[in-house]
């Protein structure tokens, strides 16, 4: 059974269609590019200009190692540690431009690193969109706007105003909708029809699981895996390999958008690994929490041991706190952020600051010691704006990723003896 009812029949381009507060689709300049051959894994990453088929295939980042089917055995190498920053000042919370790779320094467990990889905001964005398309979902955001629209609206609006407004053309996009599993439903795209048919996907479609595995739908999005076809490619295989953010290849600043409750119901692996995940990818995620309106209204009513549940999920006012912290976990730890919506007219400005961040992420990378250890290693990014020699802590906030796993002794023996990771 498919994960969103979803029929794999070729989409008419430019379906038109009206909802309320969702502009309609821009035209970009630009074509989607080509889809890899048969024998190529899907949702291969954005081609960099001038360069030959081989140097295009760029093995995955290589502070992540290891099968991605097997959550618990991500690791890390010891070659490099990629780290997305954004930088703004505290007292207007403007994003800081113009910066040079002088202007930053690493530290690693409080012993300074060189910076050996340093790309600017004017460098293309590669973006995730994951959107949690659930019955659970559908009924939060149905009783959150007290059954004045269609629940799953909650989380297409968002996405909708994200896809329409603020891809540009030199932007390559993916779309992930999950409930029991995540569906793949665009490769990375560039294209406004192919965008527009993502949108059109949606609304015309409902959920079909109450399941909603969040920390499944992370996995696939960050190390890739195997998952139902690709839904716009209109693929003859039920299932593919899915190439993961992992493998977008250097030059481009990487990201991911999670538009959810935060709440997970049945993943196969658990908080952890997904968090041990999360952390080794190193890739910046951006939330917008959709839950928050429905606990607004009924969370009085949810008190613990009163045995509310909604489509047989047991929930409570305590279940959306541990939804909240897990989601802003994994923002902070990514170097994402968190934005709890509370009502709809805080989504333009919530989806303008992520824009804004996005547009103003810096990209850095350091050779980590060659120590093998397996533990957690703090990574701390300070700033000297004005180039003085004196970090302004003050002044400046920098978000970036705060930890990177070391690889486990064990691996490191299986790489010197020239085993596989």
């Amino acid at each position: 059974m498919k994960s969103i009812s979803f029929c794999r029949r070729a989409l008419i381009v430019g379906i038109a269609f009206s909802f309320s507060a969702v502009p309609s689709v821009s035209v970009l300049a630009q074509a989607r590019r080509q889809p890899p051959s048969s024998d190529q894994k899907k949702n291969k990453r954005p081609p960099e200009g001038g360069q030959t088929e081989e140097q295009k295939q760029e093995p995955l980042p290589p502070d992540i190692v290891g099968k991605p089917q097997e959550a618990e055995k991500v690791s890390v190498t010891t070659n490099l540690v990629n780290v997305d920053a954004v930088v703004y000042n505290k007292k207007t919370g403007q994003p800081t431009m113009n910066l040079k790779k002088d202007n930053f320094a690493i530290f690693v467990d409080g012993v300074k690193k060189d910076i050996t990889n340093f790309a600017t905001p004017e460098a293309p964005i590669t973006l995730t969109l994951v959107v949690e398309y659930s019955k659970l979902a559908e009924v939060l955001g149905y009783y959150g706007s007290n059954g004045m629209e269609r629940g799953q609206n909650e989380v297409i609006r968002p996405t909708a105003m994200f896809l329409s407004q603020f891809i540009t053309p030199q932007d390559y996009v993916s779309v992930i909708a999950y409930d029991m599993r995540p569906t793949p439903l665009t490769d990375f795209t560039n294209n406004p029809q192919r965008i527009q048919q993502v949108i059109s996907l949606l609304l015309r479609n409902t959920p079909a699981f109450s399941e909603s595995n969040l920390f499944d739908a992370l996995k696939l999005t960050l190390v890739g895996g195997r998952a139902d076809s690709v839904v716009l490619e209109d693929s003859k295989e039920a299932k593919s390999e899915y190439a993961g953010m992992v493998a977008v290849p250097g030059g481009r600043r990487r990201a991911v958008l999670l538009v959810s409750s935060g709440l997970d119901t049945f993943s196969k692996i658990n908080m952890d690994q997904a968090r041990k995940i999360v952390q080794n990818a190193g890739i910046p995620i951006y939330i917008v929490g959709t839950g928050q309106m429905f606990v607004k209204k009924f969370g009085d009513n949810m008190d613990p041991g009163r045995g509310t549940s909604i489509r047989g999920i047991p929930i409570d006012r305590m279940t959306f706190l541990q939804a909240d912290n897990t989601m802003k976990t994994f923002a902070k730890e990514s170097g994402g952020a968190f934005y709890p919506v509370t009502f709809e007219g805080e989504l333009p400005n919530v989806l303008g600051s992520i824009n804004a961040m996005l547009r103003s992420q810096y990209s850095l990378g350091f050779k980590p010691d060659d120590v093998a250890d397996g533990k957690s290693h703090k990574i701390v990014v300070k700033v000297d704006v004005d180039g003085d020699g004196q970090y302004d802590d003050k002044a400046y906030v920098v978000k970036a990723r705060e930890v990177y796993n070391a690889p486990k002794p064990a691996a490191a023996s299986s790489k010197a003896a020239g085993g596989k990771q």
